[in-house]
């Protein structure tokens, strides 16, 4: 008697006002349509399987976080500040909290707590050439199976989105990279099967 494996992940790297919002320094252009992508793949996996991260200003500024916020002064407000807050079409798509980091990447102790030791995961956030990839090789490194679903990730510019993608791209077979459609079918195949 063979045993269905366990159903993936979604994990929504940092879906915050201050990558989405047009007036943030940092916001990026491929945000909206990511997300409608992103909220249709939770209503496939569901509130159990999905977990959302957040990047907090919270690092020590004594190391080089010092430098990276005097470039960015903007972003050097508390981490309670309404920047930092998951957007509305993200509030609910998890049952459970925000893991909250303070690095680019999220793959840690408090992520592979909720996921398991080698999870299989399908990463989409914000933004591409950043925690998403710095997520994503992390994540890989330490055993999980990987999908990157590209059109539900949101990068930078279309040419930084590119460059992460092409990328992540050469950590095969432990990192895959799927549009939302095909992650989809897969879904749908599975259940069927």
């Amino acid at each position: 008697m063979s045993t269905a494996a366990p159903a993936p992940w979604l994990l929504v790297v940092d879906a915050q006002r201050i990558f989405a919002d047009p007036a943030s320094d940092w916001a990026s252009p491929a945000f909206p349509a990511a997300m409608e992508r992103i909220a249709h793949l939770a209503e496939h996996l569901g509130r159990e399987r999905t977990v959302l991260t957040r990047w907090l200003p919270t690092a020590d500024r004594d190391t080089a976080w010092g430098e990276y916020f005097r470039a960015w002064p903007f972003a050097d407000v508390p981490a309670t500040d309404p920047l930092y807050a998951l957007v509305p079409q993200a509030r609910d798509l998890s049952a459970r909290p925000a893991v909250d980091e303070p690095t680019f990447g999220k793959w840690g102790p408090q992520l592979a707590g909720t996921v398991g030791r080698a999870p299989e995961l399908l990463v989409t956030g914000v933004s591409t050439d950043c925690c998403v990839l710095t997520t994503v090789l992390a994540a890989a490194d330490a055993g999980a199976h990987v999908t990157v679903v590209t059109d539900a990730c949101a990068a930078s510019t279309e040419e930084n989105g590119a460059a992460a993608l092409h990328t992540m791209s050469l950590f095969a077979p432990q990192v895959r990279l799927r549009t939302t459609a095909q992650v989809l079918e897969r879904l749908r195949q599975s259940k069927e099967g």
